[in-house]
């Protein structure tokens, strides 16, 4: 499969499907791993690199399940081809500006990837629409063994897997949940949540993790370290938090509606407007606005726009995704003209109430 493929479809974690689609917009797992065989990357020669990548896209032609999967060598793609693949969440921006040999395999749902030669020799992830850990872990799990068979990890007894990282030693498993809290941010509790967060050893980033930004209102949350817990443990971790995540998330809209709900509603539409109207528009001022329409679809404000649409837009509007769509490179200035046709062609023909609940 093409990227140019990937491009005109939408990925499973982006169905806009699952519980608590409304907060939760995808469940991730990733697994860390390293063969025995060979050192840890930064201690990689070239050529073990190279042997590296060679091994492992071997063996992932022994397993069945990777048969439908598209292997790409990310070492020779072109920057743009580099970043879809960043904005679509399927390689890291690590990943995406290292050098060496380097690949990546794709299953063609998008529910899952396996990065070679990032920070480890392995990075396993899957992502499901929605909150869905353990459907996730239970996934993921079975493509560990399935690689396991077939490859000898870098294992000790009393640490569990070795990485490159101390701090993912043990499982390897960092649990991450995609959340939209735009309500959060509007009341101003936002900080005050993830400062407890922190306090019990969860991690907030942005959309594209580590160093990221909180683009769109969205940010994923997910455990800090491995070492002395078992996967198990990490997932409730995380399960655990995510509901109370949820509710505050939801009381805080309901505040909005309850206190003030023209002011919200202006919001939204105004947004929607824009949106739909605009001649040029910047990739930062589309998330933060398609954030508030999201919200708004989810309050009843906003018709006629499904959520599939609107996340798919979150990603679709992104600089190297409106590319790949073109067929061409566009400067920043053509994009945001390319933005703005694209998000009036598949906006177009929603309606938003009155403010009052009624059409």
């Amino acid at each position: 499969m093409k990227l140019e493929e990937f491009a005109g479809k939408c990925g499973e974690w982006l169905r806009g499907s699952g519980p608590e689609s409304d907060i939760v917009v995808s469940s991730r797992i990733r697994l860390a791993r390293n063969l025995a065989d060979y050192p840890f990357i930064r201690k990689c020669t070239g050529l073990d690199r190279a042997a590296v990548e060679k091994t492992l896209r071997d063996r992932f032609a022994q397993i069945a399940l990777f048969r439908d999967v598209t292997y790409l060598d990310v070492n020779g793609l072109p920057d743009v081809d580099r970043q879809f693949l960043v904005e679509r969440q399927l390689i890291s921006r690590e990943h995406a500006e290292s050098d060496g040999a380097r690949g990546v395999a794709i299953d063609p749902t998008e529910q899952f990837s396996v990065m070679v030669n990032e920070e480890d020799h392995l990075r396993i992830q899957v992502m499901h629409s929605g909150l869905d850990l353990q459907a996730a872990w239970d996934q993921i799990n079975r493509i560990d063994d399935l690689l396991e068979a077939q490859v000898n990890y870098a294992f000790h007894e009393r640490l569990g897997y070795l990485t490159a990282c101390p701090t993912n030693v043990g499982t390897g498993m960092r649990v991450s949940v995609m959340l939209h809290l735009p309500a959060l941010v509007l009341t101003r509790q936002i900080d005050k949540v993830f400062r407890s967060l922190n306090k019990i050893s969860l991690a907030v980033r942005g959309l594209y993790g580590e160093g990221s930004q909180a683009m769109g209102d969205f940010y994923q949350v997910s455990n800090q370290i491995t070492l002395g817990k078992s996967e198990a443990e990490l997932i409730q971790r995380v399960g655990d938090v995510t509901p109370a995540l949820i509710e505050y998330e939801r009381k805080a809209r309901q505040y909005l509606i309850d206190e003030s709900r023209r002011e919200l509603h202006d919001r939204v539409s105004r947004a929607y407007g824009l949106l739909c109207t605009a001649q040029t528009i910047s990739s930062e001022e589309t998330m933060q606005l398609l954030s508030s329409v999201r919200m708004g679809v989810n309050l009843g404000l906003i018709r006629d726009v499904a959520i599939p649409t609107v996340n798919q837009l979150f990603i679709h509007t992104q600089p190297a995704h409106l590319q790949k769509l073109r067929g061409m490179e566009l400067d920043t200035a053509d994009r945001n003209i390319e933005r703005a046709n694209y998000l009036q062609l598949h906006l177009r023909g929603g309606s938003t109430d009155d403010g009052t609940g009624k059409n």
